[in-house]
């Protein structure tokens, strides 16, 4: 597992400190919203924490087990829409990720259930592709730079 210093910013993209974002989560307070749980989801796949993303998975749908060696090198989180009706919750979400010497996404709709005061992933509809950014662009990284003052320079 990776870890990471309380203030750093939170890996999910929420631009708050990690502490006030999802370190509470990962430090098992339940996340409140399944968007809530899916950034901490995907923090946690960042950070390589596979305990949490198997505590955070529904029992009916969860893997006998979790290996992240070969996860990518995530770069950012763009929530596109989330929703909740009842104990059902909604995440769309897209994901980027270095893929060798470009990028690639991860576009994910992510179904959620709670069950008492506990939000659990249950399943998503996923697909993948590459990414080109324009060099003009802002840089996938996330550093805020034009991508061709940036990545695309390596």
């Amino acid at each position: 597992m990776t870890t990471m210093t309380s203030s750093s910013p939170c890996p999910c993209s929420s631009g708050k400190a990690y502490q006030d974002c999802c370190q509470r989560w990962h430090s098992g307070q339940p996340a409140p919203t399944p968007e809530a749980l899916m950034r901490s989801r995907y923090a946690a796949f960042v950070l390589r924490n596979p305990d949490y993303l198997m505590a955070t998975w529904h029992p009916d749908t969860r893997p006998t087990e979790l290996g992240l060696e070969n996860s990518p090198e995530w770069a950012s989180l763009q929530v596109l829409d989330a929703s909740e009706q009842g104990a059902r919750g909604r995440v769309h979400f897209r994901a980027l990720y270095r893929a060798g010497v470009g990028w690639g996404y991860l576009e994910e709709i992510s179904e959620f259930v709670r069950e008492g005061d506990r939000w659990f992933y249950v399943a998503g509809e996923t697909s993948e592709g590459a990414l080109k950014p324009g060099r003009n662009e802002p840089c996938p990284c996330g550093s805020g730079r034009k991508y061709k003052a940036c990545c695309l320079k390596r």
